[in-house]
């Protein structure tokens, strides 16, 4: 169960890293928020993985830690606010600059060109 969770995490980390390095600010936005989710997973993966176990302590002995629950109850608001700003972010570079490019210039390819001439 860990490794397939650590896995998951590690797939998520890397595809999140791998969309930042775009150079568009759409794909740069669902990076941020893939690699946000997999901190939140990692977050909650800290506290123990543990299967029907109460959140704060009780008589029982097996009981779940609540601070990693707590930090990623947060960590879920924070990154839904910076996703919305970014996305207003991207929107508003959109329309001054006319490309979805982060430089606001988009590169010259070669392979592009039109080649009926």
């Amino acid at each position: 169960m860990e490794l397939v969770y650590a896995v998951c995490v590690g797939f998520m980390s890397t595809c999140g890293i791998f969309l930042m390095l775009r150079g568009h600010t759409f794909t740069l936005v669902i990076g941020l928020t893939l690699l946000s989710y997999a901190v939140n997973l990692f977050l909650f993966a800290s506290g123990g993985l543990t299967i029907g176990a109460p959140a704060v302590l009780s008589s029982s002995e097996n009981y779940a830690d609540p601070l990693p629950q707590a930090l990623v109850l947060t960590a879920i608001v924070i990154g839904f606010a910076m996703t919305a700003f970014a996305v207003i972010l991207a929107m508003r570079g959109r329309a001054d600059l006319g490309s979805d490019h982060v430089d606001g210039i988009e590169p010259f390819d070669p392979l592009a060109e039109d080649k009926s001439q």
